[in-house]
């Protein structure tokens, strides 16, 4: 393009120079303002390139022929107890595990456990993740039963799919002697249920931000499905603390669960939308010691999702209010009851959040899309786009390129005391894992094998 400040010195040179020249001098214009600094477009290897090298071919056969063993060390994982932020005896298990197959293994601060594998760039790293924790509490009955094709065990799906199946992989990668160029850190991260607020990705990207390039998180089965959307969340505590008191000696005096249950009358009469898709859900409530007590205690833990940022800060204020509103509606009850004194009859509220975690989108241009849809092309597999809250919200909330995606088989009851799993065709999963992996990472020359 021609600008504006240039307009005189062109028809000064048309008018003394030939047309010819003239002409040359205008096509070389458009050259010399492109950005001297533009790089091409990260190209990645197509599955097919990647499973016709050798040691492709060595490490999918040995997945092929190995889902019996697969199979049982998710059984052997599942049945290991990771109640929330008590993941440490199973994080034990998968780090033994990790090395016997020539990995760099340790455990961070927050307790996750990194099996690195060197690759030839090592300024550049990609993660494949699987959670250690359930959602399950302490006690919980974990042991592994069969009926039929199905394995069944609280967490035998979510995560214990996920965790076999980052085994699997390193074993697979240890087996074919397969090197990579980018630095692959093999992850079994804490807190990524409930109130561990994603607590291990954080310390994971915290700690490598600078050298992540990509983020494959595995959570539970199917293939059917790559979670690019981080869907934004928030935990949120509310906690009402009163005189208490005797049923019928003290009758009268402000009840936290009286206030609670009026405020949660309040909150629910709020119409969330449905674009952007909002929900909101009342997950726990606690108080009291007695039926015949006025409780000193009552709390509420909510659950706020939203795919825009707005309707979160939203739902949060009126959630908010309506509780205030609640312990206001239940102190003027109090008064009208004449139970009131200033020393020893006020309720008082506070507000916990336990949670918050950031959304986002992967670029519908990323590599790593790219990647996962081509080993989908290769494998003969259909997939759809979806939103969820995982792992990968943190990276991709930074712009880090992440997904999250099933490991394979099927699956159903999660996070209940009936969950299944059936491996039935896991072996889909495992392919598809692999051969992502290896498009993004890359891998060395024949020679460094």
């Amino acid at each position: 393009m021609v600008r504006p400040s240039d307009q005189h010195a062109t028809v000064t040179i048309n008018s003394v120079i030939p047309r010819l020249l003239y002409c040359i001098l205008l096509v070389m214009v458009p050259l010399t303002t492109r950005p001297v600094h533009a790089r091409p477009a990260e190209q990645i290897s197509s599955a097919m390139q990647i499973s016709r090298d050798p040691h492709v071919a060595r490490a999918l056969e040995w997945l092929s022929r190995n889902t019996d063993w697969i199979n049982a060390e998710q059984a052997r994982i599942t049945a290991i107890p990771a109640p929330p932020f008590h993941e440490s005896e199973r994080a034990a298990y998968v780090q033994k595990i990790l090395s016997s197959y020539a990995l760099r293994v340790s455990t961070d601060r927050a307790g996750n456990v990194i099996g690195e594998l060197p690759g030839s760039q090592e300024n550049q790293i990609v993660v494949l993740a699987a959670h250690l924790d359930t959602v399950f509490p302490a006690g919980t009955d974990v042991h592994v039963r069969k009926e039929g094709a199905r394995m069944l065990a609280p967490g035998i799906s979510d995560n214990g799919t996920g965790l076999a199946t980052l085994v699997a992989i390193a074993r697979g990668f240890h087996e074919a002697n397969l090197k990579p160029a980018r630095t692959i850190l093999f992850v079994a991260n804490v807190g990524e249920e409930g109130e561990g607020n994603l607590r291990g990705m954080r310390a994971l990207v915290d700690e490598y931000k600078d050298r992540l390039k990509y983020v494959i998180a595995l959570d539970g089965s199917g293939t059917d499905y790559i979670t690019t959307m981080a869907l934004g969340s928030r935990r949120i505590e509310i906690v009402v603390n009163g005189p208490g008191g005797h049923s019928w000696s003290d009758f009268g005096l402000p009840n936290p669960i009286n206030a609670v249950a009026r405020g949660i009358t309040r909150f629910l009469k709020m119409r969330v939308p449905d674009s952007p898709r909002t929900t909101f859900n009342i997950g726990q409530i606690e108080g009291g010691t007695s039926v015949n007590s006025i409780p000193f205690r009552a709390s509420i833990r909510v659950d706020l999702r939203s795919e825009q940022e707005q309707e979160l800060e939203r739902l949060e204020t009126h959630l908010r209010e309506s509780m205030k509103a609640g312990v206001d509606e239940e102190m003027a009850a109090t008064r009208e009851r004449g139970s009131f004194n200033s020393s020893g009859s006020q309720l008082e509220m506070g507000v916990h959040v336990l949670g918050v975690r950031p959304g986002g989108e992967l670029a519908a241009n990323s590599n790593l899309l790219a990647a996962v849809r081509n080993a989908d092309t290769f494998l003969g597999n259909s997939s759809r786009l979806e939103r969820s809250s995982t792992d990968a919200n943190i990276p991709i909330s930074i712009g880090i390129d992440a997904i999250s995606i099933g490991a394979g088989g099927a699956s159903g009851g999660a996070h209940s005391l009936k969950e299944w799993y059936d491996p039935t065709d896991r072996l889909m999963g495992l392919k598809r894992v692999l051969l992502t992996l290896l498009a993004v990472a890359g891998m060395s020359p024949a020679d460094a094998h």
